[in-house]
């Protein structure tokens, strides 16, 4: 076996049996694990989805939400453990694969429009 046999192997170890199902401009609630010590919780994170990148066990995507009028985003591993699942809250209509425009917008302006 080659290198990179050896690889996609040991990748296709990783994936989630089924990862969910959502696209950039989406609406999502990430269900995050987080541990303190010996306890173990989870967070809810919900914003838009701006980007969508990579593939197979490195795929990512970056969610986007404003807290008390700051801007806060962060970036998962779509095939990680720690990430319980990620719930569509509103499916929404974009044009473009990368939504870097949202972060100079505020307020109203920085939403999406909802998919018919």
């Amino acid at each position: 076996m080659t290198n990179t046999e050896i690889l996609r192997s040991i990748e296709q170890g990783q994936l989630k049996a089924e990862p969910s199902s959502f696209n950039v401009g989406d609406t999502v609630r990430v269900y995050n694990k987080i541990r303190e010590g010996t306890r173990e919780r989870t967070q809810i994170f919900e914003g838009t989805v701006l980007k969508l990148q990579g593939g197979s066990n490195r795929e990512t995507f970056t969610v986007r939400k404003s807290s008390n009028g700051i801007g806060v985003e962060k970036t998962w591993p779509l095939h990680s453990p720690m990430v319980e699942k990620v719930e569509v809250v509103r499916k929404g209509k974009v044009r473009r694969a990368k939504l870097n425009y949202l972060r100079d917008r505020v307020g109203k302006a920085a939403k999406v429009k909802a998919a018919n």
